[in-house]
């Protein structure tokens, strides 16, 4: 297992900041509203050689009674039960304050190497005003500013010292990832949570409770890899605060990144436009695809409900209608195990290779028998194919006029590669090119 470190503190003292330096990305989203992070966030670091994982956590807070402040607590707590060290951060502008002294007292009885961070001092001025923080009893603090990364040398020296191992494994390397997306309030994280029997996300009736795309990885059951949660993504003219921007921007750079795609639709709902919007982002990117109709048990049934409603959506996204649906309850659990193991059947369509010698063998009979219309007395002719070595599943046909080769007849082509090597739920792209 590799070293975790855990930065913990209250709101908006700058640990997201400091969290996006160590990580030298803007992975965390980060405002001068207070309570910006609210799951723990996950990322990779590394000092004078030596790897490790850094946990982000949202801002703790003490004797408040708001939702999101009661859960925060929860997982912040979660974080440094992981954790191999803990960065407490404070700062300087606001002093020490009771609730930092509760803080500090909460994590001294975790028992593993403390660091106690200064935040915000910028200059040698409020070096003096730092001193305060002596009142906690601690022998050493650091002051650093984690906007200019000024001081960070020193406090990383000694967390990477205080190690048991250096030895570092990254938990999710080679691994597949599958994103969960949707519209907000839809179900992502408790879906996320019931998968994992665990409360990982915090999970809300309100809309817009996730901001972060928040990676963990699944290993159960036989099977094993990333499972992203991500913010709901509502259309741009919805979208008026800046947080809400950011965090549909991080859910769709978690789409381009997946290997899968588990769309998640509101069954007491329905399909609607921002929907399409998803699934064709995630076709764009030639991701693999699972619709999940979540909610399912607040839905009255009859006897060819659920057969209607996935006509409904086969109807609506097209031609690409290849793609498994299911009618899934993430509050009773009901079929999210069938979603898994079908996100898991789709990454192996979207990885799969097809010998050359078998695609010839059974396209050029299929293309014989039905070749493409003669268009002004032009006989196509296709004579060889071959899979690309992409990502994705794409396929070039070379002939001896591909101009000629109309898109009615591409979608034929793609039709038959389903119909004879089965790529459910996955995009392909073909391609017809001169011999």
């Amino acid at each position: 297992m590799s070293n975790i470190v855990a930065i913990v503190g209250r709101p908006n003292v700058g640990k997201s900041t400091l969290f996006n330096r160590l990580l030298e990305r803007r992975e965390a989203i980060v405002d001068s509203t207070a309570g910006v992070t609210r799951d723990r966030h996950y990322g990779k670091s590394d000092w004078a050689g030596v790897d490790f994982t850094v946990i982000d956590t949202g801002g703790y807070d003490v004797g408040t009674e708001d939702v999101f402040e009661q859960e925060i607590r929860k997982q912040v707590q979660l974080a440094v039960d992981e954790a191999t060290s803990i960065i407490f951060m404070v700062n300087v502008e606001e002093g020490l304050t009771d609730t930092d002294q509760e803080i500090y007292e909460l994590l001294r009885k975790a028992n593993k190497p403390l660091y106690l961070v200064v935040n915000k001092v910028d200059s040698s001025k409020e070096e003096l005003p730092a001193t305060e923080f002596y009142q906690l009893g601690v022998e050493k603090y650091y002051t650093l500013s984690s906007a200019t990364g000024s001081g960070t040398g020193e406090l990383l020296d000694d967390v990477v010292n205080d190690f048991p191992t250096t030895e570092y494994k990254d938990p999710f390397e080679g691994l597949p990832k599958i994103t969960i997306a949707g519209r907000p309030n839809v179900g992502k994280s408790t879906m996320t949570n019931a998968l994992l029997d665990v409360e990982r996300n915090i999970v809300t009736d309100i809309a817009g409770t996730t901001r972060d795309s928040i990676q963990t990885l699944y290993n159960k059951f036989g099977h094993e890899f990333v499972l992203v949660d991500t913010a709901g993504m509502r259309r741009k003219s919805k979208v008026n605060e800046d947080l809400e921007f950011y965090s549909v921007m991080r859910s769709i750079r978690s789409i381009e990144y997946s290997d899968v795609v588990i769309l998640m639709v509101d069954a007491t709902l329905g399909w609607e436009s921002q929907d399409m919007n998803i699934f064709g982002l995630a076709q764009k990117n030639r991701k693999g695809i699972v619709i999940v109709v979540n909610k399912w048990d607040l839905v009255e049934k009859e006897t060819n409900t659920m057969r209607d409603f996935e006509a409904a959506i086969k109807h609506k996204i097209g031609q690409f209608t290849d793609i498994p649906i299911l009618f899934v309850s993430a509050l009773t659990k009901q079929r999210i195990l069938k979603a898994v193991e079908m996100a898991m059947e789709v990454y192996e369509a979207r990885s799969k290779k097809i010998k050359t010698s078998k695609l010839n063998e059974v396209m050029l009979p299929v293309f014989e028998a039905l070749p493409p219309p003669a268009i002004k007395g032009k006989f196509v002719k296709i004579k060889y194919c071959v899979q690309l070595p992409t990502p994705s599943p794409q396929f070039v046909f070379f002939c001896n006029l591909p101009q000629y080769v109309k898109e009615p007849y591409k979608r034929f082509a793609e039709n038959q590669l389903r119909k004879h090597f089965g790529f459910t739920g996955v995009p392909i792209e073909v391609y017809f090119r001169q011999k």
